[in-house]
């Protein structure tokens, strides 16, 4: 073989070495930035959730705190109802994007808030209509159940939180 041909048999195996390392490099690279874009668009939705939940029970905590007076003022707590209906409304939509991004457990998760919200907004729902009907002989019963009910949804936002976070973790 003279050494022409050694030398462009040499190149063409050269190039071909390093297309096909560029070709792994380039897929390696997209699956990488991928994988941030998928990491990013979730934690996006997570925190949109926790965000819309965090605003969603500041105002429940504005009611059950106008329920729980001796007179409470009634146009004032429909007012703060409607606030948390809104709110809630805002709560549905943001859940409905964490459980398209997934994974299952994290949706799981979100079920386990929604179903001590709506423990909670039960409570909530029962005081607004003793007050209404000007009956306090629950009140203290009710408080009580509300306050309870608050710590359980609390353990279900901070279990959603710990999902969340592995949910990041495995995506990296």
């Amino acid at each position: 073989m003279d050494s022409g041909l050694a030398a462009l048999l040499g190149a063409a195996v050269g190039s071909a070495t390093t297309l096909g390392a560029a070709l792994v490099n380039g897929r390696t690279q997209a699956r990488s930035q991928h994988a941030q874009w998928s990491r990013q668009h979730r934690r996006d939705a997570y925190a949109g959730y926790l965000r819309a939940l965090h605003e969603r029970d500041i105002a429940m905590d504005t009611v059950l705190d106008a329920l729980r007076t001796d007179q409470p003022d009634l146009p004032d707590v429909d007012e703060r109802i409607g606030r948390f209906v809104t709110l809630a409304r805002e709560v549905h939509r943001a859940c409905e994007v964490v459980i398209l991004e997934g994974p299952a457990p994290l949706a799981d998760a979100a079920e386990r808030v929604t179903h001590a919200s709506a423990d909670l907004a039960e409570v909530m729902r029962r005081m607004a209509e003793n007050a209404r009907a000007g009956d306090t002989t629950h009140r203290a019963a009710d408080t009580a159940l509300g306050v309870e009910r608050e710590r359980h949804l609390y353990e279900a936002v901070k279990h959603f939180r710990t999902a969340a976070r592995n949910a990041i973790d495995r995506t990296r």
